[in-house]
């Protein structure tokens, strides 16, 4: 039984013919706050980053020093989608649009994309293959997985400094008990996704007491 991801899919796509393999990862789909963001990862197999895994299995200082290990050898491409792009599509449509995006910044179109998770997004560019658990299966959709985190946790980094309270700097903008109790204290930012039933709630009670 396979313990940790590795090149299998992406040597059975390139024995197929298929030259441009990218593995693609979002974080932030269960946040309250912030963006969600996607990356596509095209990896070099004769420059593998030593002890890439799924980011969930990685410390946040040994995620940082994969990032920077990718970054440097291998193609990336980012993309996000904003929190009123979340709010009017919903997360799951708004996810897949972060992942067309990330596709785009690419430095050339690819010829696969393997998608982490079950469904394909309608509007993805390019070929793409649906892998369930593809973080702790494929070694290019990991990479994904931690460059997406690593972008992701730095801007929630950024929105603390500017909306100290919240506890997005260790929270990430999960509805943690510190973060729902500054919720409730501090009020909604313009950063909090509205459609999340917790943010929503509250906004609606805070209506339903406005004169």
């Amino acid at each position: 039984m396979r313990t940790r991801p590795d090149l299998s899919m992406e040597f059975e796509a390139l024995g197929q013919g298929i030259a441009r393999i990218v593995g693609v990862d979002e974080a932030g789909r269960g946040p309250l706050c912030g963006p969600v963001v996607a990356a596509a990862v095209r990896l070099d197999p004769a420059r593998l980053p030593d002890g890439l895994n799924d980011s969930k299995k990685l410390t946040a200082r040994r995620r940082e020093t994969l990032f920077d290990q990718i970054m440097a050898c291998a193609e990336v491409g980012i993309g996000e989608a904003s929190v009123a792009e979340i709010d009017e599509l919903n997360i799951l449509r708004a996810s897949h649009l972060a992942m067309c995006r990330a596709i785009g910044a690419l430095p050339a179109p690819p010829d696969l994309a393997l998608i982490d998770g079950n469904m394909i997004p309608r509007e993805l560019p390019c070929p793409g293959r649906a892998v369930v658990k593809g973080d702790a299966l494929s070694l290019s959709i990991a990479a994904a997985s931690i460059v997406a985190k690593v972008w992701r946790d730095r801007i929630m980094h950024d929105l603390a400094r500017r909306h100290p309270g919240y506890g997005w700097e260790r929270n990430a903008g999960y509805p943690t008990k510190d973060h729902l109790r500054a919720l409730q204290d501090l009020g909604v930012t313009p950063h909090h996704r509205r459609s999340f039933a917790p943010v929503h709630k509250m906004l609606c009670q805070a209506k339903s007491v406005t004169p």
